[in-house]
């Protein structure tokens, strides 16, 4: 066995979306991260393998875990392809078993991520086949063992994924809407909302359920990794399944049981509030989490609660005239309907905050894929 990188220093990196690195960084502390440093896409953080099992299974806001293996310098591919093959790959792999690669490349003689994954994954191939007769198969939707390739300014790293694929999986989203909303960023809309489980929470436009179940994952503090059948740290060479279901009990027996209705919701679509009961009954199977079908502007009032939503923002709703007539009648529903309640309000478009008009507490840069979102808080007296 080779002499890893992360086992030398303890040093790991955790990738995440650049306009939350803020809030992974403090969540990483309190999971016992040390010595965290912001770069680029992520943060890097010093771990026990303790800590490491349990960010990976504890962490509401990080993408993926990885654990660097080797550093050096790519002047060529020819240089990646005969570094990574002389790796001792037997000890993440056998020969049967599958791999994937994702990559990403800058500044650099190599200038295409897929051709550098591409020879990357040649090198891997050729190691076993030379010194077994048997290759292992590429599987880019569920594979055994996710490798991570990094090359800026000629430098590359190669790592492993420690989570075994992205975080957001959190296993419990059967069906979707359209274009719904990523897990871990619902995780920071309900984060950065400040919502503690101390009021009831309301999202009136709750799609497939996805900030409904995020909150409930928050205050019942239910590991976000609760149903994910294994992650890649369970592939290093120093794994200690001991440490591994330690971590795992210990996270367990925090769970707690939640009031009927502290977290509600409803939407327009049939379908839709469908789909929520069936994600949300994957983790709240005594449906703690209360769910109906109604039109907003419907509902009664909305008094004395913490609103969380993520209304339509033009790729559910064609007509963008009519949105804008919406987002007017919904600040009319906010503050005629919902005194003394705090909005946390999503905007796909932040063009339509204009057209609430309702005093902003405050307003936050928030990406959601390719849109430039915001997210916003009224407070309501």
């Amino acid at each position: 066995m080779m002499n890893y990188a992360y086992q030398k220093n303890s040093r790991y990196f955790a990738q995440t979306a650049h306009d939350v690195r803020d809030i992974v960084e403090q969540e990483l502390s309190s999971l016992g991260a040390e010595n965290t440093s912001m770069a680029g896409s992520g943060i890097y953080f010093n771990a026990s393998k303790e800590v490491l099992y349990s960010i990976n299974y504890n962490s509401h806001l990080c993408n993926r875990i990885i654990a660097p293996l080797l550093t050096f310098d790519c002047h060529s591919d020819r240089y990646l392809y005969n570094t990574a093959y002389k790796m001792e790959w037997a000890d993440f792999l056998k020969p049967d078993d599958s791999f994937a690669i994702y990559s990403a490349v800058s500044d650099s003689i190599i200038k295409h991520s897929k051709f550098a994954a591409l020879r990357l994954k040649d090198a891997i191939v050729d190691h076993f086949r030379d010194k077994t007769g048997i290759r292992p198969s590429i599987d880019t939707i569920n594979p055994d063992l996710w490798i991570n390739l990094h090359i800026q300014n000629n430098k590359a790293t190669i790592s492993i994924d420690t989570s075994g694929g992205s975080l957001h999986r959190r296993g419990y989203r059967h069906q979707t809407v359209s274009a719904p909303m990523i897990e871990t960023l619902a995780a920071a809309i309900v984060k950065l909302s400040g919502w503690n489980g101390a009021q009831s929470l309301y999202d009136p436009f709750c799609g497939s359920g996805t900030l409904l179940a995020e909150a409930y994952l928050y205050a019942a503090q239910m590991p976000p990794g609760y149903l994910r059948k294994r992650f890649g740290f369970e592939r290093l060479p120093d794994f200690d399944a001991s440490t591994w279901k330690s971590v795992k009990e210990r996270s367990d027996n925090n769970i707690k049981s939640l009031p009927d209705g502290l977290i509600s919701g409803s939407d327009i679509s049939a379908e839709a509030v469908k789909m929520s009961n069936l994600n949300c009954r994957t983790i709240d199977p005594d449906a703690r989490i209360k769910i109906a079908f109604s039109d907003v502007f419907d509902i009664d009032h909305l008094e004395d609660r913490f609103i969380i939503c993520n209304p339509p923002y033009g790729i559910r709703q064609k007509k963008l005239d009519d949105l804008s007539l919406f987002y007017r009648k919904l600040g009319d529903f906010f503050k005629r309907k919902c005194a003394r309640s705090t909005v946390v309000v999503y905007f796909g478009d932040r063009s339509y905050i204009k057209d609430v008009r309702l005093k902003t507490t405050w307003k936050r840069p928030l990406a959601n894929g390719g849109l430039d979102g915001r997210l916003v808080m009224y407070e309501l007296f």
